[in-house]
């Protein structure tokens, strides 16, 4: 028997594309704040693009501490959420044209978010990528690191404990 042809590339591409937008899309916040999330095959990396209303002190200037957790926040958010909708995406089980407010899976809740301030954030663009560590069915743990000119040197790094999403769309618990 022979093996079905991989699909083309550029469609793959297209199709987790569209899942990352319709999941960012779901955040409102994001949009708020300007971020905006680029994905290189499955690695996830959130942009907090700079403008003088993030800053919370205009003495230093630095960005402020609550827009540097929101965008953590965020961040960690997205990276469960994606990893989550990975293997319906990838088996065919999710049609991303179909994502939208009222088909997206429910986004996790936030139980916990510790952050801590490394130095300032710089009057500057931000990124941020978010790592898994403990994917369950009732809850997940995500650790994040938020960093502007050089990745060795964040200016933040977080510690999120989610609350999963029932996967029949009913809240978890």
């Amino acid at each position: 028997m022979a093996r079905p042809r991989p699909e083309p590339v550029q469609v793959v591409k297209q199709r987790r594309d569209a899942a990352l937008n319709a999941l960012v899309a779901g955040v409102p916040y994001m949009q708020f704040l300007g971020v905006t999330v680029e994905r290189r095959g499955d690695e996830l990396t959130a942009i907090l693009p700079f403008a003088e209303r993030l800053i919370g002190n205009p003495t230093l200037p630095a960005i402020h501490g609550g827009v540097t957790a929101a965008f953590m926040e965020v961040t960690a958010q997205i990276e469960v959420s994606w990893a989550m909708l990975w293997d319906d995406l990838e088996g065919g089980r999710i049609d991303p044209e179909t994502l939208g407010p009222d088909t997206l899976p429910r986004l996790p809740k936030t139980i916990d978010f510790t952050v801590d301030y490394l130095r300032s954030g710089l009057p500057r663009d931000a990124y941020a990528r978010a790592r898994v560590t403990r994917a369950g069915r009732r809850y997940s743990t995500v650790q994040v690191e938020a960093w502007q000119d050089n990745r060795a040197r964040p200016f933040a790094q977080a510690t999120a404990h989610f609350l999963m999403p029932r996967r029949d769309g009913a809240a978890g618990g």
